[in-house]
């Protein structure tokens, strides 16, 4: 029929069912992957063919107890998902409507009949996470635990000695929400107990999205199995504790620290999620505009001399500085970092974790890294003046030096150095440029639409000056893959101050007020705002992310 509609031709057919007795992949997939037909016309066809209705994943409105109805192994081993349910029969999408063997295995799983829907398989491969989250597992856990536990009774030394049942609803509940978290890409996982409410809350993309259980007293049973799991005091309910574990979710290996802090209702519990599966960014995959990764790219190669990366906490700067490592670490260097903590773990470079309870803070651990003859050392933070003053010193000794400050912005990165009693001349002398750097949520592609910026951001616009074309602004309505906010995911917004005379030389006089009007004239530096606007004209965010970002600068 292919052929006779003359979508593709008897040449191309030929060719793809001699490629489909080497594989045992389907025809119309073998026809979608040597590029004779698209996905979209193969299944347009295939549904006017079969006359059964095609369901595009993107703007379905699911529900979550009608996916339950098939057991997620079984739609990921089938190529199905539960998409209503009738009066008399379940609407059910299949990548493959034509399979029996799928069809009469559906229909004794199944209550009722079932009415097959065409469904593309590269749709449902990326809906599968979205729509598998464990929301009402963690609640049915939650009342599956609050039966056990007993407001006002808690034995913990049974709760340790049981804690390698599997079966336990405590850990059920833990293994529900840490597959939550990273399916849905959070970055931080918040347990706080409340008067009437427990609150389980996840960051994604910056934002936090909030869940209640109405069982609060099951909240020290949580916090005490993520003690011991981050092996911290489950006794001590008063001073807050700082801990570490890692966990195997979803075949993803997840490093998560731990950090406890007692509160009137009981303690609060975040965790910081890092995926240890997903590896070190490659520089192109950070997404940079040209001029930054040519920018970037020329300093990381000078042999000596300090690049900062600065920005407050959680804007990516960990992130940057593992690429750069990656990019430097050559069997010819001999590359150490001193981290609180290491966050990656990269082979052939010497990383060294901190101990401050044994009196190995960063300054002690970067002056015994100095007579470990280092071409470039990576200091995981400049806390102290003393830190920093070593940092600059070797800085000014032969080695590149990396490391991060927190401060909002390039400019006001050289007034805290300043500030912190630096000489004016060893600044001058060491720094080669500063990267500082925010995150902006990145629109989301499947409801992407044009944008209507309201009166506060059309006159943002017009202050900054310049012609700007407002047709090309984008957002998004809201959908259920970016859990209708009109995001999804986030890109870096980063701005580079490369030294050169007339700030090395304001530097040496320590004149503060002069640095903001000489960035004006530098020949390359854009700061923030602009470069985010840039992104906004792009389709990459919004107005609205762009003139946030301006005004917390």
């Amino acid at each position: 029929m292919l052929v006779e509609q003359g979508i593709i031709t008897s040449q191309q057919l030929t060719q793809a069912i001699e490629e489909q007795k080497k594989s045992d992949k389907r025809l119309g997939e073998i026809l979608v992957s040597l590029g004779f037909i698209s996905e979209g016309e193969f299944y347009a066809f295939l549904g006017n063919r079969l006359k059964i209705p095609t369901i595009d994943l993107t703007n379905f409105q699911h529900q979550e107890e009608v996916i339950r109805l098939i057991p997620e192994e079984v739609a990921r081993r089938f190529s199905v998902i539960a998409l209503a349910e009738g009066e008399k029969v379940i609407l059910v999408g299949m990548a493959d409507p034509t399979d029996i063997f799928v069809l009469d295995d559906l229909a004794k799983r199944l209550p009722k009949p079932i009415r097959p829907a065409l469904v593309k398989a590269s749709d449902l491969q990326k809906n599968f996470d979205r729509l598998y989250r464990t929301s009402g597992e963690i609640q049915s856990y939650a009342e599956e635990l609050g039966l056990e536990v007993t407001p006002g009774s808690h034995d913990l030394s049974q709760m340790v000695a049981t804690e390698m049942l599997v079966d336990a609803p405590v850990v059920k509940f833990l293994q529900s929400m840490f597959e939550d978290a990273v399916r849905a890409g959070a970055s931080d996982i918040h347990i706080q107990p409340g008067s009437n409410l427990l609150r389980i809350r996840q960051r994604i993309d910056g934002v936090l999205h909030e869940r209640t259980i109405k069982e609060t007293h099951i909240a020290p049973a949580l916090i005490s199995k993520i003690k011991l799991m981050a092996n911290l005091e489950i006794s001590e309910r008063r001073l807050p504790q700082d801990g570490r574990f890692s966990l195997k979710v979803n075949n993803k290996n997840i490093d998560i620290r731990v950090s406890t802090l007692a509160i009137q209702n009981g303690e609060s519990v975040v965790m910081r999620l890092l995926n240890q599966s997903s590896g070190v960014k490659t520089l192109e995959e950070l997404g940079l505009p040209q001029d930054i990764h040519d920018g970037f790219t020329r300093l990381l190669h000078r042999m000596h001399g300090m690049i900062l990366v600065v920005g407050p906490t959680g804007s990516g700067k960990s992130t940057t500085l593992y690429t750069a490592l990656n990019m430097l670490n050559v069997p010819g260097k001999n590359i150490i970092t001193v981290e609180d903590p290491v966050e990656y773990q990269l082979d052939r470079i010497n990383q060294v974790q901190v101990r401050p309870k044994i009196g190995l803070d960063f300054a002690a651990v970067l002056r015994a890294i100095l007579r470990q003859d280092p071409d470039i050392v990576m200091v995981g933070e400049m806390r102290d003046r003393e830190t920093a003053d070593i940092a600059i010193r070797a800085a000014l000794t032969g080695h590149l030096i990396l490391s991060t400050l927190h401060t909002n912005d390039a400019i006001s990165t050289t007034t805290r150095l300043l500030e912190m009693g630096l000489p004016g001349y060893a600044v001058a002398s060491s720094l080669l440029g500063i990267f500082s750097q925010r995150l902006v949520r990145r629109i989301c592609e499947s409801c992407m639409e044009p944008d209507q910026p309201d009166v506060t951001h059309l006159r943002w616009l017009a202050g900054v000056g310049g012609h700007h074309d407002v047709k090309k602004l984008r957002r998004g309505k809201g959908c259920p893959r970016c859990l209708h906010t009109g995001y999804s995911g986030r890109v870096a917004v980063m701005e580079l101050l490369e030294m050169n005379d007339e700030i090395a030389q304001a530097l040496r006089r320590e004149d503060i007020a002069a640095l903001p009007a000489l960035t004006q004239t530098h020949k390359t530096f854009r700061p923030l705002p602009m470069v985010a606007l840039d992104y906004a004209f792009k389709g990459t965010t919004t107005l609205a992310e762009v003139v946030a970002l301006a005004n917390i600068i």
